[in-house]
This record gives C-alpha cells, sequence and structure tokens, in this order.
C-alpha cells in the first residue's frame, strides 16, 4: 500500500497573528512558521501504518513557496519516504489545491490520502472532501482513530453527537482529527538523514490545471476588543442587568 500526506505551512499556533496596517492581510515577515498541527496528526499515522508492515511507501507532498520544503523536510524527518513540492508564489485557496492534489494522485497512484481536517490559516475545512469529489473516492473526514481491514477502512469520525463509525473502501481519502494521535518529535540524527531523501520539485504551471482563485478577499481586520466584565451583589441585580442592559433574557 502507498499513502500520500498533504501538508501545510502555517503560521505557528503559538504566534500572536497581527494584522497588516493597510487590511490586505496579517504579517508573516519573521514570523515563525510550522506544519498545520492536524497535518501532523496525519503524518504520524502513515508512518505508524508503514511501522506496522501495513504500508510500503509514504510521500508528503506541499503547496506553496520555496520555504514550504521545510513542511517535508520534518515529515521525511519522522519517517516519510520523498516529498513533493508542488512550487507557487501565489496563494491558492482549497479547490486549487485539491485539484494539484488530484494530479499528483494521478501520477502517483496512492492507496490512501491523509490530510489535515482543515488548516489553521484559513479555516476552511474543504480540501479533503473536494478531493474525494474530484477523484470520485470514498471519504472519512475528522477521523480519531483509523483500522485498516483488507482493502477496508474503519474510521471513527467526531460528529457534533458524538462518535460515528463508518467503514470506506480504498482508495479513500481520510482527513485526521488531533485526537488521532500523539505526533512524535523528530531526532536529530533522523533530522540529517532527511536532508539526503529526495524531493521533488514541481512548478504549478506544469501540471495544466486552472488555479484561479473564485474568493476575492476585501478586508482583514481584528476582531472589536472584549469590554471588562462588572461584578454584581445579588442575584437579583445579575438577574436585572441581563434582562435590561444585555437582554439575553
Amino acid at each position: 500500500m502507498k499513502i500520500l500526506v498533504a501538508v501545510k505551512r502555517v503560521i505557528d499556533y503559538n504566534v500572536q497573528i497581527r494584522v497588516k496596517e493597510d487590511g490586505t492581510g496579517v504579517h508573516t515577515d519573521n514570523v515563525k512558521m510550522s506544519t498545520n498541527p492536524p497535518d501532523d496528526n496525519a503524518v504520524e499515522e502513515a508512518v505508524k501504518l508503514k511501522e506496522s508492515g501495513k504500508a510500503k511507501e509514504v510521500i508528503a507532498v506541499t503547496i506553496g513557496e520555496e520555504k514550504a520544503q521545510e513542511t517535508v523536510r520534518k515529515a521525511l524527518a519522522v519517517g516519510v519516504d520523498r516529498g513533493i513540492h508542488v512550487k507557487t508564489d501565489s496563494y491558492v485557496e482549497p479547490l486549487g489545491v485539491a485539484k494539484i492534489l488530484k494530479k499528483i494522485v494521478e501520477k502517483e497512484k496512492p492507496d490512501l490520502v491523509f490530510m489535515g481536517k482543515q488548516a489553521i490559516d484559513d479555516d476552511c475545512n474543504q480540501t479533503g472532501q473536494m478531493l474525494a469529489a474530484l477523484l470520485g473516492w470514498s471519504q472519512g473526514t475528522f477521523a480519531s482513530k483509523i483500522q485498516l481491514k483488507d482493502k477496508i477502512v474503519q474510521v471513527i469520525r467526531e460528529v457534533d453527537e458524538g462518535l460515528e463509525t463508518i467503514e470506506i473502501n480504498l482508495p479513500a481519502i481520510v482527513t485526521c482529527d488531533l485526537r488521532l494521535n500523539e505526533p512524535r518529535y523528530a531526532s536529530l540524527p533522523n533530522i540529517m538523514k532527511a536532508k539526503k531523501k529526495p524531493i521533488e520539485q514541481i512548478f504549478v504551471k506544469d501540471l495544466g490545471v486552472n488555479v484561479t482563485n473564485r474568493i476575492q478577499q476585501l478586508k482583514v481586520e481584528e476582531p472589536p476588543k472584549r469590554k471588562g466584565g462588572i461584578k454584581v451583589k445579588t442575584v437579583a441585580e445579575l438577574v436585572s442587568k441581563l434582562k435590561n442592559e444585555a437582554k439575553v433574557i
């Protein structure tokens, strides 16, 4: 079995986001970047399947500028066999990413595609579902547990009411939740070994797909600052303020 894992380079989740003064976006210069957290879970699950003997090869693919290779190198350092970097210098929205990944899937012919359930920068939660639709493949989203049974994947997924168990046929797309596993840290020897592993670079223009963005971003602005709270002395006063001032009851 061959597994393809999609990884994305995003602003590190520990960084305090700052909006640009002109409202055109957020500051990314000299800002710490890292792999999208749910993508780390996707990589970990793929590597665990390889270590258990259920997968023979794991490939990591990323889309972005030159520095996006960092996310592939990190994946290589924790056990991925080789990487693919689709280079583009402009932002690609989820539908464009799905079209690009479709071309990579057709080229590599994996049995299973893992990716994070959503990216923490745009929060779209669309790419996996769009890729499944374009390929006509089975899909399992928000996976918190995955089991392989011959050519069937059992996915326990998180839904509003709790947990749902589904079985899907291979080939399939699975989007991974943070609760799926605990991603490992790359050791220094493996980081050094990863530098020798191959990363194939492909230019997005050579794939022959239309990645023109269909969504126009008008303005980015910070949410309004919250006002300080107040203390009340009695329950009656609290009820009065909720009823007459906040008007929520």
